[in-house]
C-alpha cells in the first residue's frame, strides 16, 4: 500500500459581518457573525474526516475561532497561532465597501480589476507582501511536518489564494485572475508529489474552494 502524501488543508474563516456588508476588513479584528459560526463547525465536521494531526492560525479572531472548531472536532488539537498568517494588509481600504474604494482609490480600484500587483490603499500590503510573509510561515511549517500528516491552516481569502499560489509556483497576479476567491469556510487542499529517484518534492492543488455544503 501506498503511503499517503503530507497535505495542507488552507480553509478561510466563517462569516463576519463585515463579510456580509461587503465591507474590505484586511488586518481589522472583526468577529463571526451567527452564520459564521454554523459555517465553521460545519466545515469543522467535513474536514475531520481528513484526519488532521494540527491546526495552525492567524492571529485575527475570525480565523482563530474558526481554528478552534476544527480542533475540536479533530479530537481536541491545539491550535498554534501565528500573524504571518493574517489577512493583506489593505491600508486605507480597510473599513470601507467595494463601492467607497472605487470612489476614494480609483486607481487602485482600475489596478486591481486589471491584476496589476500594488500596494493596497497606498500604505497597505501588495499580493508579493503576503506570498514573502506566508513564504515563511510555509517553510518553518512545512520543515516540521512527518510523513503522511494533514495540517489546517485556518486563514484569509487573499492570504490563503497567496499563500496557495506561493507552493504550487503560480505567478501572483495570474492566480488572483484565474484562481477564484475563496468562500467563508471553504477550503483548498494541497498534496506533496515526491519524486522517490531525487527526493525532491512538489506541491499540487488537489481541490479548490471546497465547502461542507451546508451552512
Amino acid at each position: 500500500m501506498s503511503e499517503e502524501p503530507r497535505r495542507l488543508v488552507v480553509l478561510r474563516h466563517g462569516q463576519t459581518v463585515s463579510n456580509a456588508k461587503g465591507i474590505w476588513q484586511g488586518q481589522l479584528d472583526h468577529e463571526l457573525s451567527d452564520l459564521g459560526h454554523e459555517q465553521a463547525r460545519a466545515a469543522a465536521v467535513a474536514l475531520s474526516s481528513l484526519r488532521p494531526t494540527r491546526v495552525v492560525s492567524s492571529d485575527l479572531a475570525r480565523a482563530h475561532v474558526t481554528a478552534q472548531e476544527v480542533a475540536a472536532a479533530s479530537g481536541g488539537l491545539e491550535v498554534w497561532v501565528d500573524e504571518r498568517w493574517r489577512e493583506i494588509h489593505a491600508g486605507g481600504w480597510q473599513g470601507l465597501t467595494a463601492d467607497q474604494v472605487y470612489s476614494q482609490y480609483p486607481q487602485d480600484a482600475d489596478k486591481l480589476i486589471s491584476g496589476e500587483d500594488f500596494r493596497r490603499g497606498g500604505h497597505g500590503e501588495s499580493l508579493a507582501d503576503v506570498a514573502a510573509r506566508t513564504r515563511t510561515a510555509l517553510d518553518d511549517l512545512i520543515a516540521t511536518m512527518d510523513r503522511g500528516e494533514c495540517v489546517v491552516i485556518a486563514t484569509h481569502g487573499v492570504t490563503g489564494r497567496c499563500l496557495v499560489a506561493e507552493l504550487v509556483g503560480l505567478d501572483q497576479s495570474l492566480a488572483w485572475r484565474a484562481l477564484g476567491g475563496f468562500g467563508n469556510c471553504h477550503w483548498a487542499v494541497l498534496e506533496e508529489d515526491s519524486t522517490p529517484t531525487t527526493g525532491r518534492s512538489s506541491w499540487r492543488i488537489a481541490q479548490w474552494n471546497a465547502s461542507a455544503g451546508g451552512a
